[in-house]
C-alpha cells in the first residue's frame, strides 16, 4: 500500500545531494531546498519544525511542536505533532472491525472508538532512519503483530520526506507480508501559517482554505465516528469550501452549528471532520490553506480520496508555543488557532 502528497509553498530551485548521515547538534535532521528547511526526529517520524518564507523574506515556521525534542515522549496529551500515527489512523468504530469473518478487538482510546489504532500506535515508535541526503530522509518502523492490540502480522513501513524547490514532499509504504491486517496511514501535521505571530489574532479563523473537489463530506455522529452517509455542503453553508476561493476559513462562525460542528456534546467548535475529493485532475491543488498576514500559501496535492480537516478544538492554552513561534503577547497554544490537514482514505472504512 502506498501514500503520498506533497505540500507546495513557494517557488524556487533545491540545493544538491549530500549525504547526511547523522543528526546535528541540536539532535535533528535538516533537509533543506532553496525555499524550504525542515527538520525531524526519529520519534514518531516526526517533523518537528518547518521553515517557509514569507511576504517580508523572513523565515516562518508554519508547523507546531516543542523546543524540547524530549517531550515528544512525554507529553501526557500527545497530539501527534507532525507524525505518522498507524497502523490504521483515524477512527475504528467501536473498537472492533471483521476480516474474513472473524472480530477482530481494538484498544478504546477515544470514546467508545478507537484512535490511530492505539496508545502504542507508529507517532509513539521510534523509527529507524534508513537514508539520509541533503534534501530527503527515510524513516522506517517494523510494526510486530499485535504490538496495537488487535492489528495482526508483521507489518514493514517506511516515510520519505523530501523537498525541491517551493515543494515538500512525503511519500508512505507500508506491507504485511505474511498475514491480512487494517493499513491506512497519514501524516498528521499541525499548520497555523502565522506561526502566531499576528498580533490581532491566534486563532486559525483568518486563514482561508479552498476546497474545489471536496463539495462532499462524510456525516459523523457527536464523537466523531462517520455514519456510512454521505452529505453534500450547499454554498455557504458551515463544511462549505468549494464554491468560494477566498473563504476564510471561519467564514461560517456566525451560523447555527457552528459551536457543536465536531461534536464532543457541543462543545467542539469548527471541524474535525473527512471531505472526500472528487474528480480531480491529475496534480490539481486539492487543498488549499493561505493567510494574508504571513502571505504564505499551502497547496496540497494528494493520491488519497479525502482528507480530514481538524481545526484544533481540544487544545487548553496550557501548551507551550516553539520559541520560532509567537511573540511576547502569545507565548501558547490555544483552542481553535491551528489546523490539522490529514490526507488519507475513508475514516472508519474497514467497517464502512
Amino acid at each position: 500500500m502506498r501514500f503520498s502528497s506533497f505540500i507546495q509553498l513557494l517557488a524556487a530551485t533545491s540545493y544538491a545531494r549530500a549525504q547526511v548521515p547523522k543528526p546535528g547538534v541540536d539532535g535533528k535532521y535538516t533537509i533543506s531546498s532553496s525555499s524550504i528547511k525542515a527538520q525531524f526526529i526519529p520519534y514518531g517520524a516526526t517533523l518537528t519544525n518547518l521553515f517557509v518564507k514569507g511576504k517580508d523574506g523572513e523565515d516562518v515556521d508554519v508547523v507546531l511542536g516543542y523546543d524540547d525534542l524530549a517531550f515528544y515522549s512525554k507529553d501526557p496529551g500527545h497530539p501527534v505533532y507532525n507524525s505518522v500515527p498507524g497502523r490504521y489512523v483515524n477512527r475504528i468504530g467501536h473498537g472492533t472491525y471483521k476480516l474474513d469473518n472473524k472480530t477482530y478487538s481494538t484498544e478504546l482510546n477515544d470514546g467508545n472508538n478507537t484512535l490511530h489504532s492505539g496508545t502504542n500506535n507508529w507517532s509513539y515508535r521510534t523509527w529507524n532512519v534508513t537514508a539520509a541526503t541533503n534534501d530527503s530522509i527515510t524513516f522506517s518502523v517494523r510494526d510486530e503483530s499485535n504490538s496495537s492490540k488487535g492489528m495482526p502480522g508483521l507489518v514493514l513501513a517506511n516515510v520519505t520526506y523530501s523537498v525541491d524547490g517551493d515543494k515538500w514532499n512525503v511519500k508512505m509504504d507500508a506491507v504485511s507480508p505474511g498475514v491480512k491486517s487494517p493499513l491506512m496511514l497519514t501524516h498528521h501535521t499541525y499548520f497555523n501559517l502565522d506561526a502566531y505571530k499576528n498580533p490581532d489574532t491566534v486563532k486559525i479563523w483568518n486563514h482561508t482554505l479552498h476546497m474545489p473537489y471536496s463539495k462532499r463530506y462524510l456525516v459523523a455522529d457527536d464523537g466523531a465516528l462517520p455514519t456510512g452517509e454521505i452529505a453534500t455542503a450547499a454554498p455557504d453553508s458551515i463544511n462549505d469550501f468549494a464554491s468560494a476561493p477566498g473563504a476564510f476559513l471561519g467564514h461560517a462562525q456566525g451560523l447555527p452549528g457552528f459551536s457543536s460542528n465536531c461534536g464532543g456534546g457541543g462543545a467542539c467548535e469548527g471541524y474535525n471532520g473527512y471531505f472526500l475529493i472528487d474528480d480531480a485532475p491529475a496534480d490539481a491543488a486539492v487543498v488549499t490553506l493561505a493567510s494574508a498576514f504571513s502571505g504564505i500559501k499551502a497547496e496540497l496535492r494528494t493520491d488519497q480520496p479525502g482528507v480530514v480537516i481538524y481545526t484544533c478544538n481540544w487544545f487548553d492554552g496550557t501548551g507551550d508555543l516553539k520559541s520560532t513561534q509567537g511573540t511576547s503577547e502569545n507565548k501558547k497554544v490555544v483552542r481553535s488557532s491551528c489546523i490539522a490537514i490529514e490526507a488519507q482514505d475513508y475514516v472508519d472504512g474497514i467497517n464502512q
